[in-house]
């Protein structure tokens, strides 16, 4: 056996250059082509979600750069009537002329599962023509969502990002006056049904509608909890029955803790026609096609000439101008294209043509139409 274990070593010794190729190699080969990501981040639990609260206000305090009351008719009518409910009332026809009042609308959003007492973040805009809000007040503004329900109130200090200044006609400015935040500035009056206790199952709702993507969460899910804990209701909702005595803030946990390989999704053109983007994902295939491109270029050169009368003879200068216009036409080159079996060869082919952003709008129209652009055009 030695004389034999021997031989094996001289061998390897002999060949371990080619072994460490082969190996590397193999270990390139082995790599896996799908990422594994978190159920958390492909799908999320129905109901859970934020709600969108709007409410509208006043802002006081302001260093002459409030709403022109001409003009904003509504801020003094918010005016007198916040006056009216603290007692203060106002002779007829009263004109006011206000110039550290601005109308304002705050927005914020409200938290799944926030309780009375939290605190929110607030963002408050100028509804009017206020200058700047920079240095203001928020009185105090009830927060309502699409139901008309109050569930938060807003007031303090607010905090503008911005700055500006002017004298004698000149007037600079930096960042945005007009809109300002307060953090913790609204506190939650009102709790929002919990709908994770009301129901005895759990629907999951995958951010991106797909099959097989619904298929592959399911798997996973049943391989980890058991056999008939989920069911894929379509291609978005996922039905998920907890398993009895267990925690369901900690069945949550751990369902949203599965590590999933998605399906890979279909192949997606996206071509902005403004600004002449394209975007395409991995999964776009080229059929072997032949394109041709040719380029037609316009050059108009005005030239001017002048015209000098000779001295002592009266004339007049005459100005004129000469214009030269030449058309350059490139000639056009048909390019054959492979196919293109995944998104680099897909963009060597596309960039072999010279072609610019804006051209490769039309040249992909082109191929789709013709059948060899295995994607989906989608125009934003």
């Amino acid at each position: 056996m030695s004389r034999y274990l021997k031989n094996i070593i001289n061998i390897i010794m002999e060949n371990r250059h080619e072994i460490a190729c082969l190996l590397l190699f193999c270990s390139v080969m082995i790599v896996p082509t799908a990422h594994a990501e978190r159920l958390k981040d492909l799908a999320s639990i129905q109901g859970v979600r934020n709600n969108q609260l709007i409410g509208y206000g006043l802002v006081v305090g302001l260093d002459g750069t409030g709403d022109q009351t001409t003009q904003t008719p509504f801020t003094v009518q918010s005016i007198i009537s916040m006056m009216q409910q603290m007692g203060v009332s106002l002779p007829p026809g009263t004109n006011l002329q206000l110039k550290n009042v601005a109308s304002v609308i705050v927005t914020s959003s409200l938290p799944a599962f926030a309780q009375p007492g939290q605190t929110l973040d607030i963002t408050v805009s100028s509804m009017g023509n206020a200058k700047s809000l920079r240095g203001g007040t928020l009185l105090m503004t009830p927060l309502k969502g699409a139901d008309g329900q109050i569930y938060a109130i807003a007031q303090g200090n607010l905090v503008v990002g911005g700055v500006g200044a002017s004298a004698n006609g000149s007037q600079t400015q930096i960042n945005h006056l007009s809109v300002g935040r307060i953090s913790d500035g609204a506190t939650v009056e009102r709790a929002l049904p919990n709908p994770i206790s009301q129901t005895d199952g759990v629907n999951l709702e995958l951010k991106e509608s797909d099959f097989s993507t619904a298929a592959l969460v399911v798997d996973a899910i049943n391989r980890k909890f058991g056999q008939n804990t989920a069911f894929a209701q379509d291609g978005r909702v996922i039905r998920v029955q907890p398993p009895t005595g267990n925690s369901r803030v900690s069945f949550l946990a751990a369902l949203e803790s599965i590590n999933i390989s998605p399906a890979t999704g279909s192949a997606k053109i996206i071509l902005n026609a403004r600004t002449g983007s394209v975007v395409m994902n991995k999964a776009v295939t080229l059929e072997s096609c032949a394109v041709s491109h040719g380029n037609l270029s316009v050059v108009i050169d005005t030239a001017p000439v002048i015209s000098q009368p000779g001295a002592f003879s009266n004339g007049q200068t005459v100005s004129t101008a000469v214009s030269r216009i030449d058309i350059n036409k490139e000639p056009g080159k048909v390019l054959q294209l492979n196919n293109g079996a995944n998104l680099s060869d897909v963009v060597k082919a596309l960039n072999a043509i010279g072609a610019t952003p804006q051209d490769l709008l039309a040249i992909l129209q082109a191929m789709k139409a013709a059948g060899s652009l295995r994607a989906e055009l989608e125009i934003i």
